[in-house]
């Protein structure tokens, strides 16, 4: 509406709790709704009306019974939001006599009684506001247009505006919003008339709906319009967000729906808006509710927002390019399920936007699928038949179905697209110690701890050794991580990283590690007993490597299980388990050998001088000659000699998770065929 309106309807809102600036930002509901309409054209003002609104909760504040004057028990013979805007908008007809031609807009004190009461209320409510009040005349940017030399928009308020044209303080209407109506109507004819002269033009708008779109990694996005939600249900969608920010405009495709490691929604978003203005709005939601669920609104930054819905993939562009779709989300396609095979699945109930050309599978970057596919829908009536076929079989498989958004198609193909056939971790995955922290062979001077709280840090291990924390080495102190290693191909993803419930100490002297572990075996840390066993380095090297220790002494690392060893197992010398050069040194770095500092991120403040570095174990139920093993009970262990067969062995098993794309894992004689025709010997 570039024109001026015929009429102005000057509106305000009061609800059951904030007032001034803090309005709508509790979350009350609205009570009380007052206007008058204003005649530009011959510069009069009519009649003030109210009209009571019945909430649903009959709460009020003591301070909005203080300033209103209202009761509960006033309102509980109310209409309804959805009567009550009926009235306004009979009320506003029969004043205007609307005819052809005649056009009018709201006008209100400032953004928050439409953007932050009106819609969204009508928007939980499931009550559908009347075309004019998406758009509106904010008095106060219109007065500092009109007076630029008046105070700032966000310190103007009618009482600003009054004393800026140096009206009488009006006494006439006593109540709190008779009075700001009657002022409002005022100032609008003192804008419009000499000297000022302004035209109203160009209001407020709006969104009606959100639009959904792409984002490129190459735009520039303001940081002071992303906020980040927190705590959304996990099945909501990028429309829910919008409706829960109702009243606010994003920005195209500004929501952005946030995955876990596991391509999961973790109940996070990231919202942009198109100006910092509603930015701020959105701020004020924090802790407004989405169904029974409160949600968390904090500010983020425009890397943020990119890091999620940004994407360079010309295929992702194309896929999205069809502006209004719904988006559905496939997963547990089977390995082998054709285009047609998924437009049948659909049927005719849901036909899928152009057909073939409307679904994207998701696949690794040599091509293999990942059982994952986006699905197209023309409207909201074709997607929600399509959800109703969530668990459906295709084939012998139950397929999943999720409402989706552009940001999570974006995010699932970035995250596939990148990642590399064997994850390269970048700690060290062969956790054996450093030459200058390994004492001579044969002395027990290192106690293992076993059942630590997954809490535990490096100040509690040394609460829980007391005296004996004196008597630790320099970087002795060592903390085992459960990690993804080379050799193990088959891992949870929840166990990586996490805490094991293991530490290694290495002390003094013998006889100090002998003291430790008699006086602290079973002694309590948070509630839990944690055992402590004197070790020497060679059996703490050992464990590391996925072996473990116990009363009976030393059993062979996972990938050495006792079937595929002879009954008179003995283990060799340290020296050739894991030889010095290799020990040292990380597999990616074996060209170019350097030696590696400890990562900073494990040295917390006051205990340098203790912890050397984290550890990691491989996890024996997932190792992968552990699937074959009962098939050949004399195959020897593979032992590496030296680091050169060390890297030949990682290349190795690269190459066998190529040649293995029909998934189906070789027994263990073709391993050890395929490792031989490598160049891989066996001690």
């Amino acid at each position: 509406m570039t024109a001026s309106p015929d009429y102005l309807v000057v509106l305000f809102g009061i609800t059951a709790g904030a007032t001034g600036a803090k309005l709508g930002s509790d979350e009350k509901e609205l009570i009380l709704l007052l206007w008058k309409v204003v005649d530009l054209a011959n510069k009069k003002v009519g009649q003030l009306h109210e009209v009571l609104v019945r909430p649903d909760q009959l709460e009020l504040t003591e301070d909005c019974k203080e300033e209103t004057k209202i009761d509960a028990e006033s309102l509980s013979s109310a209409p309804q939001l959805d009567q009550a805007l009926r009235q306004f908008n009979q009320s506003v007809s029969n004043e205007l006599n609307i005819g052809v031609g005649t056009s009018f807009c709201l006008c209100t004190d400032g953004q928050l009684h439409v953007r932050q009461i009106l819609h969204p209320e009508a928007s939980k409510k499931n009550v559908s506001l009347p075309e004019c009040f998406y758009s509106f005349f904010d008095l106060r940017k219109e007065f500092k247009k009109c007076c630029p030399g008046s105070p700032d928009v966000d310190k103007l308020d009618v009482a600003a505006m009054t004393e800026c044209l140096n009206f009488e303080k009006n006494s006439s209407a006593s109540r709190y919003g008779a009075c700001q109506v009657e002022d409002m109507g005022n100032i609008i004819l003192a804008m419009i008339s000499d000297p000022y002269n302004h035209r109203f033009s160009d209001p407020e708008r709006v969104n009606y709906k959100f639009e959904s779109g792409t984002c490129s990694k190459m735009e520039l996005i303001d940081d002071n319009t992303v906020v980040r939600a927190r705590g959304l249900p996990w099945q909501s969608s990028d429309q829910d967000i919008a409706r829960f920010f109702k009243g606010l405009n994003i920005a195209k495709g500004g929501a952005a729906l946030c995955l876990n490691a596991q391509g999961r929604r973790n109940g996070e978003a990231l919202v942009r808006f198109v100006s910092e203005e509603h930015r701020d709005l959105a701020l004020q939601r924090h802790k407004h509710h989405m169904g029974t669920r409160y949600i968390e609104v904090y500010k983020a930054t425009g890397e943020d927002f990119l890091k999620i819905a940004g994407g360079t993939s010309n295929e992702v562009a194309q896929f999205l390019s069809k502006e209004n779709q719904v988006i559905v989300r496939m997963r547990g396609l089977p390995f082998t399920a054709t285009a047609d095979e998924v437009v049948a699945f659909f049927g005719q109930h849901c036909p899928i936007t152009g057909g073939k050309e409307g679904i994207l599978f998701v696949t690794y970057p040599d091509g293999r699928p990942t059982g994952d596919a986006f699905v197209l829908f023309a409207c909201e009536e074709y997607a929600q038949n399509a959800l109703r076929k969530h668990k459906d079989l295709l084939g012998k498989r139950y397929i999943e179905l999720f409402r989706s958004t552009a940001a999570e198609v974006q995010q699932v193909l970035n995250r596939f697209s990148s990642a590399p056939l064997i994850p390269l971790p970048t700690p060290p995955i062969i956790p054996v110690l450093p030459q200058q922290f390994v004492p001579p062979a044969n002395i027990r001077d290192c106690v293992r701890l076993r059942g630590l709280p997954y809490a535990a840090t490096i100040e509690d291990i040394l609460d829980f050794l007391g005296e004996f924390s004196t008597d630790i080495r320099t970087h002795g102190v060592h903390m085992v991580l459960n990690h993804q290693s080379p050799f193990v191909f088959i891992l949870p993803p929840r166990a990586q990283g996490r805490p094991s419930g293991d530490a290694f100490i290495q002390m003094k002297s013998a006889d100090r590690a002998f003291m430790a572990a008699q006086k602290c075996h079973k002694k309590t840390m948070k509630d839990r007993y944690v055992e402590v066993f004197q070790c020497s380095a060679e059996e703490m090297n050992f464990v590391l490597m996925g072996g473990t220790l116990n009363r009976n002494g030393l059993s062979p690392p996972p990938c050495k299980l006792p079937c595929l060893s002879p009954p008179s197992y003995t283990f060799p010398a340290p020296a050739a388990v894991i030889p010095p050069e290799a020990a040292i040194y990380q597999p990616s770095v074996l060209l170019n050998p350097r030696a590696l500092q400890p990562s900073t991120a494990y040295y917390p403040a006051g205990t340098q001088l203790f912890m050397n570095y984290t550890a990691y174990y491989p996890r024996k139920e997932y190792s992968l000659l552990h699937q074959s093993c009962s098939t050949a009970p004399q195959v020897r262990p593979i032992v590496l000699a030296t680091s050169l067969q060390l890297l030949i062995l990682a290349v190795s098993l690269h190459s066998l998770a190529r040649w293995s794309e029909c998934r189906a894992w070789p027994t263990i004689l073709e391993l050890r065929k395929f490792l031989t025709s490598s160049k891989v010997t066996s001690v």
